[in-house]
């Protein structure tokens, strides 16, 4: 399960990304709610993702 980690720091490389309309406006609410930056919940859920990434080795 997804959970919110506050200690999420120290970012330091910028990237330009696009988001569909929709999508942004699930994160920036999410955000909002959980009293974190939009860029450190893009962060979590990017390593989340990464985490959860079925490999090739996985699916043997």
């Amino acid at each position: 399960m997804f959970r919110i980690n506050k200690d999420f720091a120290n970012a330091a490389i910028p990237r330009t990304i696009r988001f569909t309309e929709s999508i942004f406006e699930e994160l920036n609410a999410v955000a909002n709610r959980e009293n974190i930056s939009f860029n450190m919940l893009v962060l979590q859920c990017c390593r989340y993702a990464l985490d959860e990434l079925e490999t090739d080795e996985s699916k043997e």
